[in-house]
């Protein structure tokens, strides 16, 4: 044996926020983000509702009726 049993390739993934590269493994705490900073603006982006699916035409809340 050569001792290399733990080097498996880093995979990289593209960071949801900037795009960037970022290291998808345990020694990346932000995974999938590049940094915290991307982290934190996503979950900023989240907070701020910045976020939605679409909505379907005719699809509403069964319990809401429009006048």
């Amino acid at each position: 044996m050569n001792g290399t049993a733990n080097s498996a390739p880093v995979r990289t993934v593209r960071c949801p926020n900037c795009g960037g590269p970022s290291v998808y493994a345990p020694s990346n705490v932000y995974r999938p983000f590049c940094s915290e900073r991307c982290k934190q603006m996503d979950l900023g982006a989240w907070a701020n509702e910045e976020f939605g699916l679409p909505e379907k035409e005719g699809q509403s809340d069964p319990g809401f009726e429009q006048s």
